[in-house]
């Protein structure tokens, strides 16, 4: 990919299978190197998840210049940030602008750069920088310059209406409520325009969190209280909006059918309950704070950050691995419950006269003996007798390998869950692989997966050719199959000369007078299996 461009046929832009190195021309090569979205392994992919996330920090730094408290100090590093974003779009916009010949929807024009600076996405990116020029230029309001620098946004138009038009076709005669459950759920239909919704949610979670942290802290919430409320009334209308979107289509998947037992179904299923307590702190405060003071419901808006969760196998990976280590688990924590209880016991006993007010009871002493034996040792409680050292020691080395345990076993289970589900998808290759090519929609389902397990698009490479290696070699110690064999005609050739050979070395090394008897008197060959024998 960072060859030298060298000359190629007309049809490198048509056909994405084509390699970047074999690019000609300088402008076709840097167009399918940086903006050709129809080839895998450039950085099309990468240059557009960048620009929209300049687009989005250009949206919160024109949310915070509105905040003096914030803006004054930081004037100079505002103004730094708008001249790297104003350059970068600049450079985006000249780039598209000088590859528009290579690009298939204007190529065919008599002239493409135009037929490009006219188009909506041109005009968009355009509207994007021109302000901040025309302000060296005319004077411009400043807060005027700042609204107009608010049409960035619609850059994310660049990457929204490609994948809502994919959408719309993949979704062409379905029903209304299929579609919005293709948007909202994994499936082969959803798209590039699922990923963007479900980034779009990750990102209100992040954001959300941040400000439930930000909030605990006095200065910033004195500086941003209004801006804190509006945030999370936002934040509140987005989860809220997706919950009833997840139940509303949710009788659209497997499992969950039935029109009020499958959205029931749902309700009772941890994803659900955690989506539904990111937005009912918010509404249990606004509707019943006049009857109790519910403030300290506040801080479970940070469960919103299990809502995380789904959008990562490891987590279901973790709780297959605790539920299939939990007979041995639950041994572990028995032993380790016995020996905290044990421990707090003793250090009662030999600590409680000594230290009356720490040593106080039984339960008291509880805390001492769980940083004991995890070998945490804040210091605030210690022993101060002989005897109470004494245990405190031999404790303290016990519990070195009595807590190591349990993370001894989940780190070896989570390995071992790990190769399992790679095993398994090992397997599945090998079902999509029958037929000697993957399909769109395997390819579709092998990359969920390959998500979902945290492979790379190379190790997702070497496992097919790994199982198209040992296809092959399964293929020769068993024989080619026999549709394989119809389809290439070649190939069944040299199949029959190589059958035909071990033939002939059975009738030089076997008996002949004992195997012409046995060929002469079968009753199970046929005539023509008889000649062929006596040929040969």
């Amino acid at each position: 990919m960072k060859t030298a461009p060298h000359e190629v046929d007309e049809d490198v832009i048509t056909n994405p299978e084509l390699r970047l190195s074999e690019v000609k021309s300088l402008r076709r090569w840097l167009y399918n190197w940086l903006l050709n979205s129809e080839i895998e392994g450039n950085y099309a992919q990468f240059i557009e998840r960048w620009v929209a996330l300049l687009i989005i920090a250009n949206l919160f730094a024109l949310v915070f210049e509105h905040v003096p408290a914030i803006y004054q100090p930081y004037a100079s590093w505002f103004h730094v940030f708008d001249l790297v974003s104003v350059g970068i779009f600049t450079v985006e916009y000249l780039l598209r602008l000088y590859l528009a010949p290579e690009d298939k929807e204007f190529k065919d024009a008599s002239l493409p750069r135009l037929a490009y600076a006219r188009s909506p996405f041109a005009l968009i990116d355009l509207v994007a920088i021109l302000p901040f020029y025309l302000a060296a230029f005319i004077q411009i309001d400043l807060r005027m310059l700042r609204a107009l620098r608010l049409l960035r946004i619609l850059k994310l138009f660049r990457l929204l209406i490609p994948a809502f038009h994919e959408f719309r076709q993949l979704n062409e005669g379905r029903s209304f409520r299929q579609k919005l459950h293709a948007l909202v759920w994994p499936s082969e239909y959803g798209g590039r325009l699922h990923e963007y919704f479900d980034s779009f949610i990750m990102v209100w979670v992040v954001v959300s969190v941040a400000a439930v942290v930000l909030e605990s802290v006095a200065s910033v919430h004195y500086i941003l209280n209004l801006e804190f409320i509006i945030l999370d009334t936002i934040a509140v209308g987005v989860f809220s909006l997706e919950y009833l979107l997840r139940m509303y289509t949710v009788v659209e998947s497997d499992g969950h059918k039935h029109a009020f037992l499958g959205r029931f179904k749902y309700m009772r299923s941890g994803s659900a309950v955690i989506d539904l307590l990111a937005v009912l702190p918010f509404f249990l405060e606004a509707f019943l704070h006049h009857l109790f003071d519910l403030r300290f419901l506040r801080v479970f808006r940070l469960l919103r950050l299990l809502k995380l969760t789904k959008y990562t196998g490891s987590t279901n990976t973790l709780f297959i691995v605790i539920k299939r280590e939990w007979p041995v688990m639950s041994a572990s924590v028995f032993i380790m419950m016995l020996l905290v209880v044990l421990t707090a016991s003793l250090g009662f006993l030999f600590e409680h006269e000594a230290q009356p007010d720490k040593f106080e009871n039984i339960p008291a002493s509880i805390y001492w003996a769980v940083i004991t034996l995890a070998s945490v040792g804040y210091g605030d409680i210690s022993p101060v007798t002989v005897m109470g050292r004494l245990m405190t020691i031999i404790l303290a080395l016990l519990g070195i390998g009595i807590f190591a345990i349990p993370a001894g076993i989940l780190s070896s289970a989570f390995s071992d869950q790990l190769r399992i589900e790679r095993e398994t998808l090992m397997n599945e290759l090998y079902v999509m692989l029958a037929d000697g090519h993957l399909s769109a929609e395997e390819r579709d389902v092998l990359e969920r997966e390959a998500k979902r397990l945290h492979l790379s698009e190379d190790e997702v490479n070497r496992l097919i050719e790994r199982v198209n290696q040992e296809k092959a070699s399964l293929e020769d110690q068993q024989g080619i199959p026999l549709a394989r064999l119809v389809q290439d005609p070649q190939l069944a050739l040299e199949r029959f000369r190589e059958l035909a050979g071990q033939v002939r070395q059975i009738a030089l090394m076997a008996s002949p007078d004992e195997m012409r008897r046995l060929v002469d008197d079968s009753d199970r060959l046929t005539e023509l299996e008889k000649r062929i024998w006596r040929q040969l």
